[in-house]
């Protein structure tokens, strides 16, 4: 299976249902959760009207957003994931078949009630859409996230150096990521760092400042934040994802 199909298989949705919506594992935070409380907290009682999470995944961030925000916009690549965040929008339910080893797995179920998401339905709305190339109605958000996304983008560059388009004057941009460049996904040419530069080490945080600059600034340090991804009973992939928070400039 190439890399390119990952995410539209049965094993990768299952993976990511419960790396939303199941247990935490390892002593560490539910992911997508933990990415909405930081950037609700960066959002320092800023007017919470339209957010967006692009690469939304399976949706648990979006969720979280919409107990805040009055609209929120949930946009991955995977028509699988979208799928499987309207249904659980509808039916208000996350069922899937969890792999426990080999050919085995256990059957989840989860409710939006039982964490609190109910009421957040109205409110969140799923497409499918690139990140690199979105459409024009995706515009006017107070509040971009953009969780574990830009080292999964063919073309990262396009999105940052865009995504001010879509953002009021003073919203904010919200970029976490583990920084692992993988030419499967992203051509080395188009790293935003992890590379050697005129002879020095060039870091993607350099790269991230250097792209976001001409609009945007950078509030205060960035963040580590962990998050675990089980695989089977017994692996996971226990990994941190740098956090940075970027107002857009006036």
């Amino acid at each position: 299976m190439s890399e390119s199909n990952f995410y539209e298989n049965d094993a990768a949705l299952a993976q990511y249902l419960e790396f939303h919506f199941g247990e935490s594992w390892h002593g560490e935070p539910n992911f997508p959760r933990e990415l909405a409380e930081l950037s609700l907290e960066a959002f320092d009682g800023r007017d919470a009207g339209k957010a967006l999470d692009i690469g939304c995944a399976c949706g648990r961030a979006s969720f979280e957003l919409a107990r805040r925000f009055r609209q929120v916009d949930g946009v991955d690549y995977s028509n699988a994931f979208i799928e499987a965040c309207r249904g659980i929008a509808r039916d208000g339910e996350v069922r899937y078949a969890r792999p426990e080893e080999g050919a085995l797995t256990s059957f989840q179920q989860h409710s939006l009630d039982e964490l609190g998401l109910s009421d957040a339905c109205s409110r969140v709305q799923f497409h499918q859409g690139d990140a690199c190339d979105l459409a024009p109605e995706f515009a006017g958000y107070d509040l971009v996230l953009a969780g574990n996304l830009i080292d999964r983008l063919y073309q990262p560059s396009d999105f940052l150096t865009r995504i001010h388009e879509r953002i009021n004057e003073l919203g904010l941009l919200v970029i976490a990521s583990p920084y692992t460049w993988l030419e499967e996904f992203t051509p080395r040419e188009n790293w935003v760092g992890g590379f050697r530069k005129n002879g020095k080490d060039f870091t993607t945080l350099q790269g991230l400042k250097q792209l976001l600059a001409p609009h945007f600034r950078m509030l205060g340090e960035p963040r580590s934040v962990p998050f675990v991804i089980r695989e089977t009973r017994n692996k996971f992939q226990h990994s941190f994802s740098e956090l940075t928070v970027w107002e857009k400039l006036t």
